[in-house]
């Protein structure tokens, strides 16, 4: 649930912490508000309300929990006005036009709704020269596997802040691999990621425990 969605992400940042000996200064997320359009679906031949789904639900309640949290910052960024909503997957749409399929075999699960978000890249961008360039941190880790951050990569290291990725065994590209200072994943590689008490939920009763981090901040004593 959301509640323990947020306490995952905390935990999962102290095994950071712990691993650099250091202090935290923030913990910032980035992210895009749900989507509250109202689109067509062209195999069910309906109206999809968004703002009326569980995962818009659940998003709203994960970035309430966020927000309690001690030492989070939340970056939203906004949902991209030119899109198409929903969209025949390629493979589907290879088989339809070589007539292995007809429209009427189609099923739900072969449509993926394309929604984008813009200004997250920037919002990044911009507390990393932030903080490159008052001097507030000496070493940001960047849970993430996009190229598009090579550049705020770049930046903080010709400040002297020691940049290290976690792509939590995702594959990243060359470019992103040579502009970061070190690679470092906190868990383990799938399939035996699927032990991880983070995974598990077993940190749920621990994190409840903790709940006012406010009043003693685990961190605030690294």
């Amino acid at each position: 649930n959301p509640q323990e969605r947020a306490d995952e992400l905390l935990e999962y940042r102290r095994r950071h912490i712990r691993k650099s000996r250091s202090n935290l200064y923030r913990i910032f997320y980035y992210d895009c508000p749900p989507s509250t359009k109202v689109l067509y679906h062209p195999l069910l031949r309906s109206e999809i309300n968004l703002a009326k789904s569980d995962q818009y639900r659940w998003s709203n309640a994960f970035f309430s929990e966020l927000l309690k949290k001690r030492k989070v910052a939340l970056r939203r960024g906004e949902e991209l006005e030119s899109q198409r909503g929903y969209t025949l997957k390629p493979e589907p749409t290879k088989k339809l036009l070589a007539g292995r399929i007809m429209v009427d075999e189609l099923h739900e699960q072969d449509f993926f709704l394309d929604i984008k978000q813009k200004g997250v890249d920037m919002r990044l961008g911009l507390d990393i020269s932030t903080l490159a360039e008052r001097g507030l941190v000496n070493q940001i880790v960047m849970i993430a596997g996009d190229s598009d951050f090579v550049p705020a990569a770049k930046h903080a290291r010709r400040s002297g802040i020691d940049f290290i990725l976690d792509p939590m065994w995702s594959p990243i590209t060359d470019s992103l691999s040579e502009h970061v200072d070190g690679i470092r994943e906190c868990v383990l590689a799938p399939p035996e990621n699927l032990q991880d008490p983070l995974h598990l939920n077993s940190i749920s009763v621990s994190a409840r425990n903790c709940s006012s981090e406010a009043q003693d901040d685990p961190d605030d004593e690294l």
